[in-house]
């Protein structure tokens, strides 16, 4: 997966305006309503996470979710990050 440059991500975050850049990561926190459905979301993160191969890393306090991604094998931010953003998106939307 070839890494993207940097107008290429600032394009990309247009379309993910849930996350941020920080480095070579893209973060966004998630607030559940409950600690049960924060899990649900981890879960079903999960599942589309296994489904593309790219795991993001995912730290749970309570009911709160923080969600980094990043390539760590290609060394910074790639298609594939974005296209989990995306997913994370829809799956926490489809929660509220």
């Amino acid at each position: 997966m070839d890494l993207l440059d940097d107008s290429a991500i600032e394009r990309k975050l247009a379309d993910v305006p849930g996350w941020r850049r920080e480095g070579d990561e893209i973060r966004r926190t998630i607030t559940a309503r409950d600690f049960p459905l924060a899990i649900r979301i981890v879960d079903e993160v999960a599942v589309e996470a296994e489904r593309l191969n790219h795991h993001p890393d995912i730290d749970i306090r309570w009911r709160t979710l923080h969600l980094v991604l990043s390539t760590h094998d290609a060394g910074g931010l790639t298609e594939l990050d974005f296209t989990l953003a995306a997913r994370i998106d829809e799956i926490a939307a489809s929660h509220t």
